[in-house]
């Protein structure tokens, strides 16, 4: 059994596309993830060094999209879903990114990516 962390809907303004005008002002941006570990000795013991610190994950989160650039949405799933694995003790991380206002001629709420990515062997001693 897997547990997981959710923080869904995290909201931020950043200056990600592929052309030169889409990078001038901010855009808004959401951005979901989970987080795969055991959440047992956090729950048993009622103890947040146990677990993972959710309000940094929001701002690994925050600073990826809001202190970066990047053209794709692709690249900003990839370099959150690397930060939380290097920074936290877990197992697999799935992430997602929506560019709400996308320059797509048309009518659309959003256009986004989802991504999943799992520690390698080499780093199983980091989970907890």
């Amino acid at each position: 059994m897997t547990d997981r962390i959710m923080l869904q809907r995290m909201r931020f303004s950043g200056r990600h596309g592929l052309t030169a005008e889409e990078r001038l002002e901010p855009q808004p941006f959401e951005v979901d993830v989970e987080l795969a570990t055991n959440l047992q000795p956090a729950g048993v013991d009622d103890d947040l060094g146990l677990t993972v610190d959710y309000g940094r994950v929001f701002e690994v989160c925050r600073e990826l999209v809001e202190a970066t650039n990047f053209k794709l949405l692709e690249a900003i799933a990839e370099g959150i879903a690397h930060e939380l694995l290097r920074e936290f003790p877990v197992s697999e991380v799935t992430v997602r990114v929506r560019k709400m206002k996308p320059p797509i001629p048309g009518r659309l709420d959003w256009a986004g990516v989802e991504i999943r990515r799992t520690r390698s062997l080499g780093d199983r001693r980091r989970e907890g």
